[in-house]
């Protein structure tokens, strides 16, 4: 198993590139450890680069160069009906550019357009606001639906080895926008400040669908966590810098009823995170 792995990650969201990011939630909310009432939105940004070839787990050299960097735009925009419940639709923009081989050439190119879009669901189970001194526990759950271009998974009908030419780490399921299939998303989410110091906590699990061409991404459990610290905290505004861990487990996809064996992952990444927040009230 040939596959390209995470060797730099930073941006204001942090995640893994091909399914991760797929069905990536960021909300507002989290930045300020709270939720409020009415009409917000924001945008979010996310950039990895993959590098790095591993063969069942290990290290390999990386003959041909070969890379795939994925920039994901995220807006969004939400409404919270009461105190503690909001609604929050997501869109991603995604592009990617990559290099790897094709038999004994070399394949560059990019891909972009829309991903899968969302929609999803947030429920404030507990907070504690003081001068000092916060926490909140929330949970979501919503709906990702197909709406990202599916053509490159075509390649996974076409994929040849040609023996002796380097083995490609990047295929269809990693350049594709989208899944094809209505998948559903659920969540939970900490967020704990004291003074300037704060620490968050998340996790999103994704139940996949079977979608086009007969192809079945796995489902998919992610997390993501680390210490801040707010560089300006005022009543309406937040700038705040994070040290962010997060991980990624996912099994084998399924395509036309076979194991896909490139598909599976377990990883952990590092990476920087700024976030501003600005209320206009």
């Amino acid at each position: 198993m040939r596959i390209l792995s995470l060797s730099a990650l930073a941006g204001v969201v942090s995640g893994s590139a091909s399914a991760c990011d797929l069905c990536s939630i960021y909300s507002a909310t989290l930045a300020r450890g709270e939720i409020g009432k009415g009409f917000y939105a924001g945008f979010a940004e996310q950039f990895t680069h993959f590098g790095t070839v591993q063969v069942d787990g290990r290290k390999a050299p990386n003959e041909a160069g070969q890379y795939l960097d994925s920039s994901i735009s995220q807006l969004f925009v939400g409404y919270n009906l009461k105190d503690r419940i909001g609604v929050q639709f997501n869109l991603l923009v995604i592009y990617r550019s990559f290099k790897r081989p094709a038999g004994f050439e070399i394949d560059r190119g990019t891909e972009s357009g829309i991903g899968d879009v969302s929609l999803i669901g947030n429920f404030l189970v507990y907070r504690s606001l003081k001068e000092d001194f916060t926490f909140s526990g929330s949970v979501l759950a919503g709906i990702k639906f197909p709406t990202g271009s599916t053509d490159r998974i075509r390649e996974e009908f076409n994929e040849v080895e040609v023996p002796g030419a380097p083995e490609s780490g990047i295929h269809g399921h990693d350049l594709t926008l989208g899944t094809g299939s209505f998948d559903g998303i659920v969540g939970a989410g900490i967020f704990t400040r004291w003074k300037r110091l704060f620490l968050t906590a998340n996790a999103q699990y994704a139940i996949r669908a079977k979608g086009d061409f007969d192809y079945q991404f796995a489902d998919d459990l992610t997390w993501t966590g680390g210490p801040g610290v707010y560089l300006a905290l005022g009543h309406k505004y937040t700038l705040a810098l994070q040290a962010v861990v997060s991980g990624e487990h996912k099994d084998t996809d399924t395509f036309q009823g076979a194991s896909a064996d490139d598909t599976g992952v377990t990883a952990v990444y590092l990476g920087p995170q700024l976030s501003f927040t600005w209320l206009s009230k």
